[in-house]
């Protein structure tokens, strides 16, 4: 391990990784934030870098392969009616491309014209090397949702999440800083990030933020602190106002970035705005300004009486319960839906997926049948995995594929008992359910 890395990975991480292989993941789902941080405690995270400093987590191909898949990327982007030119952005070597340039104007199912991305020029985009940024995305599918919902349920505040794809040698953004903490969830291909010593003092989405020239970042940013190599299952934790850029390594890249939004101090002055509404002393008129001492003092007075009231509202026990109640809350409404239930008639809720429709996904990469003598076998973390030969021909067929479903074996390889074969090279830690 480099000195650099050695810097952003957590002790935690590099006294227990070969104990990582104690921790489980189904290939679907992020069940709490203990899970999302594996073998990293929460316990340590909250102590040594909550708001304090960037950990990078190794985590294995499997940890995430539930979160989003290629076939899943390319579903959503099927879904063509709910993308815009906000929603679905692309980016080529940090400069944003016009909604017009990869959208076509169009009616929408309301009737009104809307600009649409459309899957052509998108993808000659893409051929160009372009990064595509799908937004708002935490909600589309129960694995993304699960992470949101984890880093919720840990009262860490509002999670959005975004999703990019890049490509080798073309960097999407240049060197800033988000208004808000950053996780970073790596579920294809490999990444290289640039971890810098400069942090923006607790900034926010506003344009006294949002305004600042890149010349002003280059600056701030400071010298190089790390760099990270983010591979498959790996997570990265970014304080907000961290400074950071990122360069694709591998072919292909996708990561997501969940933003979390933390209830803020400004968050308690709306509140007591509020409660100001009700005090006749807020609603007064200030004091006329002649320009004489006599009225400044005034003025001066009475700012001080409504500082102190301010003050007072502050220790007030409702107020302080609203404030609790509102960080306590503070989470995006995520789902929740089972409407047979509502009237009384059963639940609707999904039902396990038929064998056929069940989807795995490759992570172990470079694997492939070989011959031993008579035998065939794989090689996989553990050891050597034996196969029939009718095995050997299918395993080698769905290992050059990102992911794999039954039905799809099935009809590729009628001959091999697809259950068992799935099962066998699952339980080698070759493909993972996703």
């Amino acid at each position: 391990m480099s000195a650099t890395r050695t810097i952003l990975t957590s002790s935690g991480v590099r006294k227990r990784a070969a104990a990582s292989s104690r921790f489980c993941y189904d290939g679907r789902m992020i069940a709490d934030l203990a899970a999302l941080l594996a073998p990293v405690a929460p316990e340590q995270f909250f102590t040594e870098y909550h708001d304090r400093q960037p950990l990078h987590v190794r985590g294995g191909a499997a940890k995430f392969a539930g979160v989003l898949s290629w076939r899943q990327i390319n579903r959503l982007l099927d879904m063509t009616h709910i993308w815009t030119a906000t929603s679905l952005r692309l980016v080529l070597d940090s400069q944003s491309i016009p909604g017009d340039q990869y959208c076509v104007r169009t009616l929408g199912r309301d009737g009104a014209q809307v600009l649409q991305p459309d899957a052509k020029l998108v993808q000659g985009w893409i051929a160009k090397g372009a990064s595509v940024v799908m937004n708002d995305v935490d909600s589309l599918t129960p694995g993304l949702a699960s992470v949101s919902s984890a880093l919720e349920a840990a009262g860490l505040g509002k999670s959005q999440a975004n999703v990019y794809i890049s490509w080798q040698s073309h960097k999407a953004f240049r060197t800033h800083y988000d208004t808000h903490d950053v996780w970073a969830v790596q579920v294809e291909g490999e990444k290289t990030w640039n971890i810098w010593e400069g942090r923006a003092p607790w900034p926010i989405a506003h344009p006294l933020f949002k305004g600042q020239t890149q010349a002003h970042h280059d600056e701030a940013r400071g010298k190089l602190r790390g760099t990270v190599l983010m591979k498959p299952g790996d997570l990265l934790y970014l304080p907000r106002g961290w400074y950071h850029d990122a360069l694709a390594e591998a072919p292909a890249s996708v990561h997501i970035a969940y933003g979390v939004h933390a209830p803020l101090g400004i968050d308690l002055v709306n509140l007591l705005l509020e409660r100001a509404l009700h005090d006749p002393e807020f609603r007064k008129p200030l004091p006329r300004q002649d320009g004489s001492t006599p009225a400044r003092f005034a003025l001066t007075q009475r700012a001080g009486l409504l500082g102190q009231r301010l003050a007072e509202f502050a220790k007030d026990p409702k107020v302080m319960e609203a404030l609790a109640s509102f960080v306590a809350n503070y989470r995006f409404s995520r789902g929740g839906y089972d409407l047979l239930a509502a009237r009384g008639m059963g639940s609707s809720a999904p039902a396990a997926e038929e064998d056929g429709d069940r989807t795995f996904r490759v992570v172990a990469a470079g694997a492939k049948p070989v011959r031993r003598g008579a035998e065939w076998v794989v090689k996989t973390a553990t050891g050597t995995l034996p196969l029939a030969p009718a095995e050997a021909e299918a395993a080698a067929w769905l290992l050059t594929r990102p992911d794999v479903t039954a039905g799809e074996l099935i009809r590729a390889h009628p001959g091999v008992a697809v259950d068992a074969l799935l099962e066998k090279l699952a339980g080698a830690g070759v493909l993972a359910p996703a």
